[in-house]
């Protein structure tokens, strides 16, 4: 995607050819700066401090945190050290583990003279492949909006989503936002709500941000306006994504989404969710009891990031002093509320079968 009319992803590497650079998130949308990141406790801190932040691009992020660790030490233990550090920043997004996984295999077996370049190839190819995945997942996704387009010829379709699905949360594409880009492109008058998502305001500060740099129409809403906009048929489709899915279409994704699904199946509004395979957690039945939901800084609630009248970005207190607060930052949708998952081989029923069909080599990988 481009910023400014420049093709970023959201990661790279940088110009000396081993540090890895990223978007800073946490500085987005008022100013646009990158992080050159050159050690593995820095990627380490760049995951736990949502410099970067949504499933693939953590997973990316962490399969470069081993490469940038292995340079500097390319031992065993020095490796498992790396994979220890990283798997620990954030415990909710399943890609984080499966890239990690995915770095020992590929790596363990080697001499430590072969793994330093090693390291850095099987990252690239994680990033490559993402960015594949998520393109496919707009093509499945875009059916879904030209299906509804094909109803109401002529008029604008309404799309609301939760959080930020978008390029910002994989190396590129996205998974929720990609096909309403490709709509978009194509012609299609889409429209998108854009739940502001509390209390790290993603959606009001990177999904909004990412609308306007395409120039896809959209407006931000409270996150509690949704429900109302369903009753009065203003929303014709939801589509978020996920940190993690269950063998069984049990979604995990930012706090507040189970809301939008429970007033979407009580407004007859499909609820889709787009995700890539690595996402989905094959050794999980029951979201609800098996997903670890991360509990983040109560400062999250308590404060509000913004621009100050002074015109200077600045962290604003919005609640009574000496109040306490609590912050789960996920909740898990029960698949009996998904429409459809939407996955870079098509859409798919919010079920073990349904997954199956689309995955049976990683289901059967899982029963063994």
């Amino acid at each position: 995607m481009k910023i400014g009319g420049k093709a970023y992803r959201t990661i790279w590497l940088g110009e000396d050819g081993w540090s890895v650079e990223v978007i800073d998130q946490t500085k987005l949308p008022f100013s646009f700066e990158t992080v050159r990141l050159s050690h593995v406790e820095e990627a380490a801190d760049a995951i736990r401090q949502m410099t970067v932040r949504g499933a693939p691009l953590i997973g990316a992020t962490a399969a470069y945190g081993v490469a940038l660790a292995l340079r500097a030490d390319a031992s065993d233990p020095a490796l498992e050290r790396a994979l220890a550090l990283l798997g620990a920043t954030r415990p909710t997004a399943v890609n984080l583990r499966w890239a990690l996984a995915r770095m020992r295999e590929r790596l363990i077996e080697l001499p430590a003279a072969e793994r330093i370049a090693a390291a850095y190839a099987e990252a690239a190819a994680i990033c490559d492949e993402d960015v594949a995945l998520c393109r496919a997942i707009g093509e499945h996704g875009l059916g879904l909006i030209r299906a509804i387009a094909a109803g109401k010829p002529g008029k604008r379709i309404n799309i609301l989503t939760h959080c930020n699905a978008g390029w910002l949360a994989t190396v590129d594409w996205g998974t929720a936002l990609a096909p309403i880009y490709l709509a978009h492109d194509e012609g299609i008058p889409v429209h998108v709500w854009v739940d502001e998502t509390r209390p790290r305001n993603q959606g009001a500060a990177l999904t909004a941000y990412e609308l306007g740099g395409h120039g896809v129409p959209h407006t931000v809403i409270s996150d509690n306006a949704g429900g109302h906009l369903m009753q009065h048929g203003e929303v014709d489709m939801v589509i978020v994504g996920t940190d993690r899915t269950t063998a069984t279409g049990d979604v995990a994704n930012k706090i507040g989404t189970y809301l939008k699904a429970l007033a979407a199946h009580d407004n007859g509004v499909p609820f889709y969710v787009a995700l890539p395979s690595p996402t989905i957690d094959w050794s999980l039945r029951d979201g609800v009891g098996e997903i670890p939901i991360e509990e983040r800084s109560a400062s999250e609630v308590t404060h509000l990031r913004g621009l100050g009248e002074d015109g200077r970005p600045g962290n604003f207190q919005v609640t009574a002093p000496g109040s306490p607060a609590a912050n789960p930052a996920f909740d898990v949708t029960p698949a009996r509320l998904v429409t459809g998952l939407v996955t870079e081989r098509g859409v798919a029923p919010a079920s073990f079968e349904g997954l199956r069909r689309l995955f049976p080599e990683l289901a059967q990988e899982r029963a063994k």
